[in-house]
């Protein structure tokens, strides 16, 4: 196997990481008015609140109502459009962007996506980017992991192994194990995309954190990952991230049929 030059996060880095994420409210880190505002405008331009091309209420009014200052808005409707979300010009004010124009790969906005109702179509674009994305990461892994990091990746399959029948729980191993496979590629380009998949893996883990099977029949799978990774095969790893992507689907699409059936 070749040495990656990228560094290695190691696992407690990345289970604090995981933690943080986890705990946070949809959206950017909390505890912040700023957080808060840019929370309650996203989530509403998402969830369609405000059409395109609508204006975004006058800042006077806006600071009126919710107790915000000016400078507040300023910097939350910055934060907007670098999102895509907004655009500012002068005499026209502040107005919504068409959907088509979003960054739907920002996490926020993921997030923001996938706060309300779940459709089968949410589910499938979900699933979709997780799959243009991870295998080629963890074919990628086989032939880049060093030793050191294919010790990680068996102490963090470990930590799966344990909390296997706890949903809650395995969520923060397998969040860690999926996102270490991607830093393992030694391509920093390929590893920035560690806090996307961060944001796409929690909203799977949301929607599917009720199965009653808990997660251990995704085990064989995940250790076949890890033991491709550690042989080289690329192949391998390829196969057995689809294989447990598709498993990981399914597990989602049966939640939310569950979910609508006990609200009929």
């Amino acid at each position: 196997m070749k040495n990656t030059t990228a560094s290695q996060k190691s696992w407690p880095s990345l289970a604090a990481q995981a933690r943080a994420m986890a705990s946070r409210p949809t959206g950017s880190a909390s505890g912040s008015l700023h957080a808060m505002v840019l929370n309650q405008i996203g989530l509403g331009i998402v969830r369609g609140e405000f059409a395109p091309g609508d204006p975004l209420p006058n800042a006077d009014d806006w600071s009126a109502a919710h107790g915000v200052s000016r400078t507040v808005l300023r910097e939350v409707i910055k934060v907007l459009a670098g999102k895509g979300m907004v655009e500012s010009r002068p005499k026209t004010g502040t107005r919504i962007r068409p959907r088509s124009e979003w960054n739907f790969l920002d996490p926020d906005v993921l997030a923001w996506r996938y706060s309300g109702t779940i459709s089968g179509e949410d589910v499938r674009e979900l699933f979709e980017l997780r799959r243009a994305i991870e295998p080629m990461a963890g074919a990628l892994a086989a032939e880049r992991a060093t030793p050191e990091q294919v010790a990680e990746l068996e102490a963090v399959l470990a930590e799966m192994e344990k909390f296997a029948d706890d949903g809650d729980r395995f969520a923060e191993p397998d969040l860690v194990f999926h996102q270490a496979i991607l830093r393992m590629t030694g391509n920093e380009l390929i590893g920035s995309l560690a806090a996307l998949i961060e944001t796409a893996l929690l909203l799977s883990f949301r929607l599917s954190n009720d199965n009653p099977r808990g997660q251990r029949h995704s085990m064989p799978l995940h250790r076949e990952v890890a033991s491709n990774i550690a042989a080289g095969n690329g192949e391998g790893v390829r196969k057995a991230l689809l294989a447990l992507l598709d498993d990981a689907e399914e597990d989602v699409r049966r939640a939310i049929a569950a979910r609508r059936g006990q609200h009929e």
